[in-house]
């Protein structure tokens, strides 16, 4: 008798969805990766709410009140989460605002920058709370594997799910670490 599928969710936080593109780069691949995993919530299938779930696969890193919530949701749905690609492992390219003060860049685009008169600052109750800083998820949750690159290749990709399918801890070996 096989063994069960792994059931398989992923999510995307504040990042440029470059990972769950090089996912879909696994190309031929992916019908014998749906031998090995069963996908969830994903932008794979069109679920929107995590149920529980073997692996999370987790890109981007935390920008906003909403990117925490989602985070802590899907952290509790997930037996084991990764960290999926630069932003998610240190906060990638949007950490490149923690250098600047949220205030004055928000005041640079909406109210002092070139060809603006009379601008506000949004406040609507429907727009996430920004962070004073972007953070890596491992600053919020407990991460138990890495896929790192920007994105990780689509090999990094697959020999990921072929150790976690057969039971071993995952293993990238050289070649399948890249930063594009």
């Amino acid at each position: 008798m096989p063994s069960p599928k792994l059931r398989v969710a992923t999510t995307s936080l504040a990042g440029c969805f470059g990972c769950h593109m090089s996912l879909l780069d696994i190309d031929e691949r992916l019908s014998s990766l749906v031998e090995l995993v069963e996908f969830d919530a994903s932008p794979l299938t069109d679920l929107k709410t995590p149920v529980a779930c073997d692996v999370g696969l987790i890109e981007g890193g935390l920008c906003n009140a909403e990117n925490v919530r989602t985070l802590l949701l899907f952290r509790r749905e997930c037996k084991v989460l990764v960290a999926v690609g630069a932003c998610a492992i240190t906060g990638g390219l949007p950490a490149q605002r923690n250098a600047l003060d949220v205030r004055d860049c928000l005041e640079s685009v909406y109210l002092t920058g070139v060809g603006l008169e009379g601008g506000t600052i949004p406040r609507d109750r429907e727009l996430p709370l920004l962070l004073e800083k972007v953070h890596p998820i491992h600053d919020v949750v407990n991460v138990d594997y890495s896929l790192p690159g920007c994105p990780p290749s689509a090999d990094a990709f697959w020999a990921f799910f072929e150790d976690i399918a057969a039971g071993r801890a995952p293993r990238l070996g050289h070649g399948l670490i890249r930063y594009d």
